[in-house]
């Protein structure tokens, strides 16, 4: 009985936020004298910032850029970048929290760099730090704009789903299962469920553990790259990456299951 009655409440609040969602989707915002979406700006800012790190990369590196024709190139390069001590690492997690943030870059190529320069396990923690504040800065900037910026951010077209795996009490395992299937729209996510009830503490515990074998598994392979370990990780890259289609492939169908689960235990 009490169970029906909790079930009952969460779906009536679910309900009731997105009365409120729906009306703060109506309102625009002005800048200048010109009407634009938040999120428009936002993703406007984010790809200026990503554009800037990369030129100062190219920048930092033009001096060796003709060592990766000749023999051991890379490796020097590698090791000028190591050596350069904090900046390496703080240019690597700012593109990792710029690649969330921004939602649309690849993440794999900054995983991949990641690995190369840094190796398996310290490119692996660079890598989890920058999903994680970039996951809490997320968390804390929908919290803050409201529906309206994710709406113009990110596609929508889960957030209904989200607000079912709420209601039935399957968000949390749901959650941590969205980000740990490869070729899933991890970024996408970040952004709808600081829309739920859901606390900070526990979607950062649950999505970014959830990443952690994607980034080990891409930050080896890209190791063995440097390492010599070529078949290896051609190999690894290969399973990965069929994986990783597979998620694509089946995403929908993966979210209809889960959806189909949550209306189950929902009703």
């Amino acid at each position: 009985m009490t169970d029906k009655f909790d079930t009952g409440k969460l779906k009536a609040r679910a309900e009731e936020r997105r009365e409120a969602l729906h009306e703060k989707a109506e309102q625009e915002v002005t800048v200048r004298g010109h009407a634009m979406e938040k999120g428009d700006i936002f993703k406007f800012a984010g790809l200026i910032a990503f554009f800037a790190i990369m030129v100062l990369i190219c920048v930092l590196l033009w001096p060796y850029f003709h060592d990766l024709f000749e023999p051991g190139g890379i490796d020097r390069i590698i090791a000028d970048v190591r050596g350069a001590g904090p900046v390496g690492f703080l240019i690597l997690l700012g593109l990792q929290f710029l690649q969330i943030v921004v939602a649309f870059i690849p993440g794999e190529v900054v995983q991949v760099a990641a690995g190369m320069l840094y190796g398996p396990w310290v490119g692996a923690l660079v890598i989890f730090v920058g999903c994680v504040l970039s996951s809490a800065f997320i968390f804390a900037l929908v919290h803050r704009l409201g529906a309206p910026f994710v709406q113009s951010m990110v596609p929508t077209r889960y957030l209904e789903k989200f607000r079912r795996f709420e209601a039935s009490g399957k968000l949390n395992i749901t959650v941590f299962i969205l980000f740990l299937i490869p070729g899933l729209p991890k970024d996408v996510f970040t952004y709808l469920v600081p829309l739920t009830d859901m606390r900070m503490r526990t979607f950062l515990v649950l999505s970014n553990v959830g990443r952690i074998p994607g980034i080990v598994v891409s930050t080896y392979a890209a190791d063995g790259l440097v390492d010599g370990r070529i078949w290896e990780s051609i190999v690894i890259f290969a399973v990965a990456a069929v994986i990783a289609i597979l998620g694509i492939v089946f995403r929908e169908r993966i979210m209809r299951m889960l959806d189909r689960s949550s209306r189950r235990d929902g009703k």
